[in-house]
């Protein structure tokens, strides 16, 4: 499967539902006790993309994006409008927001992650693609820069700095991101309301490991 590094349009994605799927195996003991495992170490997301009541020119936007990623083949961006950010929704990306690794001195490439606190639990999320130029980065806490002191994968989802950063100093990045999916479909549904008006009651996304 290819993956193409475009986004599925951000307008027509706004309003869709979805979020994280777990997979938890549930056996239940003679004794009423359970025992519960999981054989995924991250969430799956999964998104419906169904447009109510649109303007003709949306819908044609849409199937023409459906067929360039030829229904299920293809892989590309999106837009999750509730979680895009290395922060709070109503905060902008800084430096400081994730701390994604400690440097050992030796090492130069860190992958972006995000870190989902609920009591004593942590999970490290792998953020692997990125949008362009929303990256920031810091090492000890002090801000670097683009180009000049470190360089961005946006389709991997890496930073990669100029310099080692000291041992025991912490690697921190704040960002905006995209979730890597494909149509959970090869087949879409329109109808047409009016002259000027449709309707796609039905887009399953899946999100893709890459």
């Amino acid at each position: 499967m290819a993956f193409h590094e475009v986004r599925f349009p951000a307008n027509l994605s706004f309003g869709s539902i979805g979020g994280p799927e777990r997979r938890t195996e549930i056996v239940a003991l003679a004794s009423g006790f359970e025992e519960r495992n999981s054989p995924w170490a991250h969430a799956r997301r999964r998104y419906d993309a169904g447009m109510g009541l649109r303007s003709l020119d949306d819908l044609s936007a849409l199937v023409a994006f459906f067929e360039a990623r030829a229904g299920q083949l293809h892989g590309f961006r999106w837009k999750d409008w509730s979680d895009y950010k290395s922060c709070a929704p109503s905060r902008a990306p800084a430096f400081d927001d994730q701390e994604i690794a400690r440097g050992d001195g030796d090492t130069v490439t860190f992958a972006l992650t995000k870190t989902y606190a609920s009591g004593p639990a942590r999970y490290h999320r792998p953020i692997t693609k990125p949008v362009r130029d929303t990256v920031r980065a810091g090492v000890g806490g002090v801000e670097r820069f683009a180009d000049a002191d470190y360089t961005v994968n946006h389709a991997v989802g890496t930073v990669t700095f100029s310099q080692p950063p000291e041992p025991g100093a912490a690697v921190t990045a704040g960002f905006e991101f995209d979730v890597p999916v494909r149509f959970d479909t090869d087949r879409i549904s329109v109808s047409v309301a009016s002259f000027q008006a449709g309707e796609m009651p039905q887009i399953p996304i899946v999100e893709v490991r890459v």
